[in-house]
Parts: C-alpha cells; structure tokens; sequence
C-alpha cells in the first residue's frame, strides 16, 4: 500500500487537473467531502477557477449538518450552495426499499448537475472513497451512472488515510465521525416516517452530548438497539438509567445495547444483492 504522503500528492495532482476549470463539490461538511473541498480549493488558487460546495437541504440528514458545511466551506474559502430537496417525497424511498440509497443519490446528484449546468461547471466531484467500494453501497451505481467524479476512490484513499490527510492540512472535521441519513436506523420495507427519525436524531444527539463518538440507534419497532463503540460500552452502562429515562421519554418501550457494538451499515445484514 502507498504511503499516505504518496496519496496526499496524487490526490494534489489529480484535483490540478480538475481544477482547470471551475469545479463543484458534493459536500456534506464530512470529513471525505471536506478534503475534496480543501484540495480542489487548493488547486484552483493555483489556475484562478471557481469552486463551488453544493450542500444538499435534507430531512433526512442528521440535525447540524447544514450548520457544519456551512461553516467548513467558509473556512475554505468556496462558494457554498444549498439545494433545497424533499427527497421522502420525490425519489421514491418512502417504504425504504433496499436500493434506497441508489434512488435517493440519484435523485440528488440530477439535481446537482442541473445546478451545475446553470453555473456553466462541467466538473462534479463526491467523497467515496476507497472502504466505501467493499460494502453494499448501491448510491455508487448511481454516481457512475451520472458521470460523477469520484477522486478518493479512484485513488484508492481509505478513510483512514482520508482522515490522516485532513488532519495534516488541519481541517476542523478530520475527526468527526461518520453521519449517514436517518433512513439507516431502520430495517429496510420500514415506511419512512419523520417523526420516527426525529427521535431517533434525538436520542443520538443526546447519547452525543455525553461524549460517545460513533452513535447509532438501529429502530426495531418499539425497540431502540444502541451501536455504540466498543471502547464506548462502559459510558453506557454508567449512565444507563439516563439513557433509558431519555429514549422511553420520546417513545421507546425497549432501550438495549447491540453487544457487537457500532458497525456502519448493520441493517444491510442478510440482503441478498
């Protein structure tokens, strides 16, 4: 495997390359969009482009997001835009079907293209990244699809060497965990329902305000399974009757700690694709 350094360097010459001409970043304020950002900011300080980051306005992100990308991409220095969506309503994932993620990237991504084309930007870049091509990823056939350019993966950047990198161009998020949509958290032929995934944003808010990091609440019915790392169990257990008090108060009946512990994509197990 090369070298994080290495890695550093080729992503650095392949975003000179994009950065030619004026770019677009799908960004999120995570910490894969945020390198794309910071180095196609680089580079096109260099050939005097436009970089925009296109923010996505969703309901079904966790609260916070939006205020996070938009502070990112100010420290940076892009021009941040935000695309007003209601993709519950529109891409065609209310049931929670198991290509989920493929309707909803696809609906969104469209979307991004059309703003793209207003702006006169023929380049649109996303943070997939290398781990993310070895897990059920279905939004991915929808970015190839669209012609999205996809330069971590396409460099074969882990996250971890994602993370190495953006802390050593100091960007704020390098540790900020993971936050996929709220549609996760729920078994798949599950109808979506707003307020179901507002209590669940808000039960992970409050399990985040005590300090753990990677936070999940998987919903089984009235049965929330917290994921929480495996270093993170014992936090738990210290404030369990907390935790209990917490989730019951928004309308969990069953409150239980998933002793695998945080996995990202646990609602995937079992799918026959």
């Amino acid at each position: 495997m090369e070298s994080t350094g290495k890695k550093k360097e080729e992503l650095c010459a392949l975003m000179d390359k994009l950065a030619a001409e004026d770019i677009m970043v799908a960004f999120s304020g995570g910490v894969d969009s945020s390198l794309l950002l910071k180095a196609a900011c680089d580079s096109a300080g260099k050939t005097g482009k436009k970089v925009y980051a296109a923010t996505v306005q969703t309901q079904l992100h966790p609260s916070g997001d939006m205020e996070v990308a938009q502070r990112v991409a100010g420290e940076m220095g892009a021009s941040h835009i935000v695309l007003e969506i209601d993709e519950l309503a529109e891409a065609g994932i209310g049931n929670n079907p198991t290509d989920r993620c493929y309707r909803c990237k696809k609906f969104l991504f469209q979307k991004m293209k059309q703003e793209a084309q207003k702006l006169g930007v023929p380049v649109i870049v996303e943070g997939t990244n290398e781990d993310d091509l070895h897990v059920y990823r279905p939004g991915i056939r929808a970015i190839r699809e669209l012609g999205i350019a996809s330069p971590l993966a396409e460099l074969g950047i882990t996250k971890a060497q994602v993370r190495e990198i953006a802390a050593d161009y100091g960007i704020s998020v390098s540790e900020r965990p993971s936050a996929p949509c709220l549609a996760t958290r729920f078994p798949y032929g599950t109808l979506l329902d707003m307020a179901e995934m507002e209590k669940v944003d808000e039960g992970e808010g409050y399990l985040k305000s005590l300090g753990l990091y990677n936070v999940r609440i998987r919903v089984h019915g009235e049965v929330a399974r917290i994921e929480v790392d495996e270093k993170d169990m014992a936090a738990v257990m210290e404030h369990r009757v907390e935790i209990v008090t917490a989730l019951e108060n928004l309308g969990f009946v069953y409150v239980t700690l998933d002793l695998k512990g945080f996995r990202s994509g646990s609602m995937d197990v079992g799918l026959n694709v």
